[in-house]
């Protein structure tokens, strides 16, 4: 699982059909405190998120066309979860 931060949303006029009906949206990679990390992912949304919420990101392959019940979907990551608050023990 990888943590990140919902920075914008994709849009695309020509895509696979099975991203039909789905949102695509840019994760920047951040650490446990917020901070942000090098890089950021291309994820398929499965919880609702918005703009700037806090998000937790499946990024593999097989687990993410799980998520959508897709047995050949061609999706690498997706979004299982909007995170509320972050504890470190």
């Amino acid at each position: 699982m990888i943590l990140g931060r919902v920075v914008g949303d994709i849009t695309s006029t020509i895509n696979h059909p099975f991203y039909d009906g789905k949102r695509l949206l840019l994760i920047e990679k951040i650490s446990m405190d917020g901070t942000p990390q090098s890089g950021y992912l291309v994820a398929a949304d499965s919880a609702g998120t918005g703009a700037d919420e806090t998000v937790l990101v499946l990024d593999e392959g097989n687990g993410a066309r799980q998520v959508f019940e897709s047995k050949d979907g061609p999706v690498r990551s997706v979004v299982v979860g909007v995170v509320d608050a972050i504890e470190q023990a």
